[in-house]
């Protein structure tokens, strides 16, 4: 959710009330931290005590399998929340937060969260579509592991990112997704072989070519009628 619209609801500036360091304006109640690539956020079983708002960078939610294999739920960008569970009674984390990239967070603690919500009925709506929202996500998620092929998830995943990452140029889209190949393997329930091999196909049919830095996507609505 890049769009700075996320931070408002009707007469509400969420950004002032959750991420006032964000604006210059810090507060002691709150706390801003800067995690480096690679470093943890917290790791399961750490107390659920924070909420986390996401001033810059990105971060990978996910869980340990058996032998130590990461599964990864979701990654997030600027403007997004997590660790949301905190304020609906979890008492231990279940999953690890990530940096994907350098980040700068603002960490407000789930009692200071409570009273903002119990003064701003708009706060409470804006967590329950956020929950809402995210259930849905891991629920098409669930499916397309069910019902469609490793192919057909990984070109859906970079229709997603167009969606929400997406600067259109012309005719053609233009994506910086910070990610690696094990990264969306991780996040569509393939390998890091399979992913490789579909962009490379991709990119031999000049439907997009991309670097470590940028995916640029030729031709979207090629791409559509290759999962339709």
């Amino acid at each position: 959710m890049a769009d700075s619209n996320f931070w408002y609801l009707e007469n509400i500036d969420l950004t002032k009330l959750l991420c006032p360091i964000k604006l210059g304006k810090v507060m002691d109640t709150h706390q801003y931290e800067v995690v480096k690539k690679g470093e943890y956020i917290y790791v399961p079983q750490d107390r659920s005590k924070n909420i986390y708002f996401i001033a810059e960078g990105k971060v990978k939610i996910g869980a340990m399998g058996e032998g130590g294999r990461e599964i990864t739920k979701i990654i997030l960008g600027k403007g997004e929340v997590f660790g949301e569970f905190a304020i609906l009674g979890e008492e231990s984390k279940n999953d690890f937060a990530q940096a994907v990239e350098d980040t700068k967070l603002c960490v407000s603690a789930q009692d200071e969260i409570k009273n903002l919500m119990r003064n701003h009925n708009q706060l409470s709506l804006f967590f329950l579509n956020m929950v809402g929202s995210r259930l849905l996500k891991m629920e098409r998620r669930l499916e397309s592991l069910v019902f469609k092929d490793s192919k057909t998830r990984i070109i859906e995943f970079i229709l997603e990112q167009i969606e929400t990452n997406g600067i259109r140029v012309g005719y053609e889209w233009v994506v910086r997704p910070s990610l690696t190949h094990q990264d969306i393997a991780n996040l569509t329930a393939t390998s890091r072989q399979t992913v490789t091999t579909v962009f490379n196909d991709l990119k031999q049919n000049n439907l997009i070519s991309f670097n470590r830095r940028r995916w640029l996507i030729r031709d979207k609505e090629a791409l559509m009628k290759l999962v339709s």
